[in-house]
């Protein structure tokens, strides 16, 4: 008799195990299977492609190099640059010649 409730017990930990299992299983993982955001190294990858548009070869090459090592411009660079290009403008000139250059 105790090996028969020995056997039944056995059995239904395991059936228990096996459902629980599955049912852990079944569940997809969300995280997984969400898309990643590209990076930033990626994005510029893509813009440089089309960029490159129907160039081939050894051209495409050098292309797609200088694009991919090309710094953007910091906002601070950008200041400085643009302050240096304002020379002696004043006043609504120089705040109009400003948001210009800024906003290239």
């Amino acid at each position: 008799m105790f090996k028969q409730i020995s056997v039944a017990l056995a059995s239904l930990v395991l059936c228990a195990g096996l459902a629980q299992a599955s049912t852990h299983k079944a569940a997809p993982d969300m995280a997984a299977s969400a898309p990643k955001a590209a990076t930033a190294q990626q994005t510029k990858m893509g813009a440089c492609n089309k960029e490159a548009g129907d160039k081939k070869g050894d051209e495409r090459k050098a292309f797609m190099k200088t694009c991919l090592s090309a710094k953007k411009e910091t906002q601070q660079s950008k200041m400085t640059t643009c302050n240096k290009d304002a020379g002696d403008k004043k006043g609504a000139e120089r705040k109009k010649f400003m948001s210009e250059c800024l906003k290239a």
